[in-house]
């Protein structure tokens, strides 16, 4: 019977909790104001992968507020502007853009523009808003503003980059909780996830933890191939096709 997850969450968080008090008493300044883990640092994409939610939890040892961000691997990106032409959409302009993440998402207790400023957020990359897309063409700002808008918008509707922060949830003073959410299309990669201790709208501490995102059983088998020898997986693909088309009208034709 599988174990509710508001049980499993606090039953994990529980772990953690002796290593706020290591260094009480006399050396409770070196204790650590911070401790954060994951249910899983690996989420396995199969042939049936559907999405999942991968816990993330921790304690605190005052209190402060908490932001989680996560950051999928770097990537190129090309953003194409589509104009109408004799009745027929197209593609004409386009700008391409640099470290782009291949997923993004973020978590807060509070709303972030009242746990910090705008300026700690941009400095430590906190928001949507905040990353840096490096473009390679030369736009104007104006122009660089849409085809950013544009980006994020192609993103979101692909489910890979959060619209708003999730919820943080915290059971008490010190131990809270979140669900970072992986839809069936998360690309593969590593990804890193920070988590920002925040107090008098200062980052007190910051944890950093990875989590590997990786095709595994058959899936990964196939895929492996299709990368290591592209040319022979085409010409597989062909027969197989035209294989099952032959047998596809040989039966229609005896009916």
């Amino acid at each position: 019977m599988p174990v509710p997850s508001a049980i499993r969450a606090a039953f994990m968080i529980a772990l953690a909790l002796p290593l706020l008090s290591i260094g009480a008493g006399p050396k409770r300044a070196s204790a650590d104001p911070l401790v954060v883990d994951l249910s899983n640092h690996l989420v396995a994409i199969t042939t049936g992968f559907t999405g999942t939610n991968v816990l993330l939890f921790g304690a605190v040892e005052e209190e402060g507020d908490v932001v989680v961000t996560v950051r999928g691997p770097d990537q190129d990106m090309v953003v194409r502007k589509k104009e109408r032409k004799v009745g027929i959409w197209v593609n004409s302009e386009s700008a391409r853009y640099k470290n782009v993440p291949a997923y993004y998402a973020s978590a807060s207790n509070r709303p972030m523009d009242i746990i910090a400023s705008p300026e700690v957020l941009l400095d430590y990359r906190i928001g949507l808003q905040n990353q840096r897309f490096i473009g390679e063409n030369k736009l104007s700002d104006d122009d660089q503003k849409v085809y950013r808008e544009a980006l994020v918008r192609n993103m979101q509707g692909a489910g890979l980059f959060g619209e708003r922060p999730a919820k943080i949830s915290f059971l008490s003073n010190q131990l809270f909780r979140t669900d970072i959410h992986f839809p069936a299309n998360t690309p593969t990669g590593t990804y890193t996830i920070n988590v920002y201790l925040i107090r008098d709208g200062r980052v007190a501490s910051v944890k950093t933890t990875p989590l590997v995102v990786s095709k595994t059983g058959i899936s990964a088998e196939v895929y492996e191939f299709a990368h290591r020898y592209s040319a022979l997986y085409g010409i597989i693909a062909v027969i197989i096709a035209v294989v099952a088309g032959w047998i596809a009208s040989v039966v229609f034709r005896k009916r």
